[in-house]
């Protein structure tokens, strides 16, 4: 099994992490983790593109690792969880509903809100049009 966790560096996105990795631990299945980088940055011809790129590339790279390092703690206690990251680029939903396709994942993990938050109790709109446009389950985690 394959799971696959978004992540964007908040605190409900490090809850999400949590629980996919307790998840993946006990089912002994690989986790990727993902972020997407902002919308305005595009993959061309194989390389990064836009003014500031590289901030968002270096926030991107911080929150995949912090993500990780949270993920192997929380099954410290002797599990080994396989661990794979990956940045992606464009539309936060769309890239992580095409991602989770091309990986062939079994479920994807979300926050129920992320960094741009302003009412605690909704889902955000990535959260649903994960959800919306995913194939597979869709774990939101509050």
């Amino acid at each position: 099994m394959r799971y696959l966790i978004a992540t964007d560096g908040s605190e409900v996105s490090d809850t999400a992490v949590e629980r996919a990795a307790r998840d993946a631990s006990a089912l002994d299945a690989t986790l990727e983790i993902v972020h997407v980088l902002t919308p305005e940055t595009e993959f061309v011809d194989g390389a990064l593109v836009l003014p500031g790129e590289e901030r968002a590339v270096e926030y991107g790279e911080r929150t995949l690792r912090q993500a990780t390092e949270l993920a192997a703690e929380t099954v410290a206690d002797g599990a080994d969880l396989e661990i794979t990251t990956e940045l992606l680029a464009g539309r936060p939903a769309a890239a992580i509903a095409d991602y989770a396709a091309e990986a062939d994942v079994d479920g994807i993990y979300v926050g129920h809100r992320g960094l741009s938050t302003e009412h605690e109790r909704v889902v955000g709109s990535v959260a649903k049009a994960v959800v919306d446009k995913s194939t597979v389950p869709v774990t939101i985690v509050k």
